[in-house]
């Protein structure tokens, strides 16, 4: 039987910039770092990992101080429990469904299309006649800053708001009370057909609010709609293979649903950990693959310096009860799919390495993995774990981490 993986992708947990990240106005993004020098971080298991090996994390009395800078190691005397290593991103772009694809083995050649000064005036004309009603906004902005502006004309006219970001997304938003979510997601169907499946965008994302002028609040509704993956993913290769392979959170809509077995979308990181603990009782074997989308949604792109560290904080303690309930055939995987440092200007993502820890019973403790050239460097592992066809990119580093002796001719490396 093969192993069982737990891969856990903190959404824009980003540790420091890519060498092209000027080119994506990203220059000295780093959002643990920056992170790390303005809050005292109590993170001991992401400690133990590794990611002051890869990343400043100033001590708590230089933090209170003023001393502490990203720029400035404090290095571990401790060995990290597994593997330990960074990636770099080979794809253009910094949104998550390229993230999320190149981890599982597709590397893009071209970015997915942004919209700097708004939709197309066809494009929205057309979006307008299919929903039957005209829309609001069209403009580049962040989420909560736009719902705060048009939101009282939205409650007054029920017209949509429709913005973008310097990602490759359509985004609508609606007040539930106005725009019943059932009547929202339809939107974003034929939003999808016009922008994703007509000019290439990415995602369509509904985002739904609640709450009165001054007080809006986005509700757990939101989902988005992805092109589906333009080849094969690792998540394909396990499910006809024949393995179970269980999405969290916002997994389904990134792929399309594509390579799943099961599917759980979650209303936090806190339940998305709630739901990875649950399915270990339950699924023996196979992948569980969970976005924690709340260090980019919550507080990335909210500039909130201190939720995104208390949510560290948070993730490190569930992150340590996961550890304690590893079986000796189990894999566990802690990494992101780009950056959102919410200590600049920017509410955008950032152009940013990843960090990337690997533990299990099998798997080396201490070992460097130096700095990925692409995400797709892990799925390829996690397909030669399974024995399952490899992918178009990347490369395993299986055998630097599981010793050989510990490996079965079946594929599976953790028995």
């Amino acid at each position: 039987m093969p192993s069982r993986v737990v891969w856990i992708v903190m959404d824009s947990v980003g540790i420091g910039e890519l060498d092209d990240a000027a080119r994506y106005g990203d220059e000295g993004s780093n959002t643990v770092g920056h992170v790390a020098a303005a809050v005292p971080l109590e993170i001991p298991t992401l400690r133990r990992l590794g990611m002051e090996r890869l990343v400043a994390i100033p001590p708590a009395r230089a933090v209170m101080g003023g001393s502490g800078t990203p720029d400035s190691p404090v290095w571990p005397a401790g060995t990290p429990l597994g593997a330990y290593g960074r990636m770099a991103e080979a794809s253009p772009g910094k949104d998550s469904v390229t993230g999320h694809w190149e981890m599982t083995g597709i590397v893009l050649e071209r970015p997915f299309p942004t919209f700097p000064v708004g939709f197309p005036r066809p494009l929205m004309e057309a979006f307008d006649r299919r929903i039957g009603r005209a829309s609001i906004g069209n403009v580049v902005a962040s989420g909560t800053a736009i719902i705060d502006a048009l939101g009282p004309e939205h409650l007054r006219t029920g017209a949509p708001i429709v913005y973008t970001s310097a990602d490759s997304v359509f985004q609508i938003a609606a007040h539930e009370a106005v725009i019943p979510v059932p009547h929202l997601y339809t939107m974003c169907g034929e939003a999808f057909e016009l922008a994703a499946r007509g000019l290439g965008v990415a995602r369509v994302i509904a985002r739904p609010f609640a709450g009165t002028p001054g007080a809006f609040t986005r509700t757990a509704n939101r989902r988005d709609f992805a092109l589906e993956p333009v080849a094969p993913t690792l998540l394909d290769r396990l499910q006809e293979a024949g393995h179970a392979v269980a999405g969290v959170g916002k997994i389904e809509d990134l792929f399309a649903g594509r390579g799943l077995t099961e599917a759980i979308h979650t209303t936090s990181d806190a339940h998305g950990m709630d739901v990875v603990e649950a399915l270990m009782t339950r699924m023996p074997a196979g992948l569980i693959l969970v976005n924690l989308v709340d260090f980019d949604t919550e507080y990335g792109h909210r500039n909130d310096v201190r939720g995104y560290a208390a949510n560290l904080e948070r993730c490190d303690a569930r992150l340590a009860r996961l550890i304690e309930r590893l079986a000796p055939t189990d894999l566990l995987v802690v990494t992101a799919d780009h950056g959102n440092d919410p200590s600049t200007p920017s509410t955008d993502h950032s152009r940013e390495h990843v960090p990337l820890f690997v533990v299990g019973k099998a798997v080396r403790p201490g070992v460097d993995l130096g700095t990925r050239q692409t995400f797709a460097d892990l799925g390829q592992t996690v397909a030669e774990l399974f024995g399952v066809q490899a992918l178009a990119h990347g490369t395993s580093f299986l055998a630097a981490i599981v010793d050989a002796r510990r490996r079965t001719a079946g594929g599976s490396g953790l028995h």
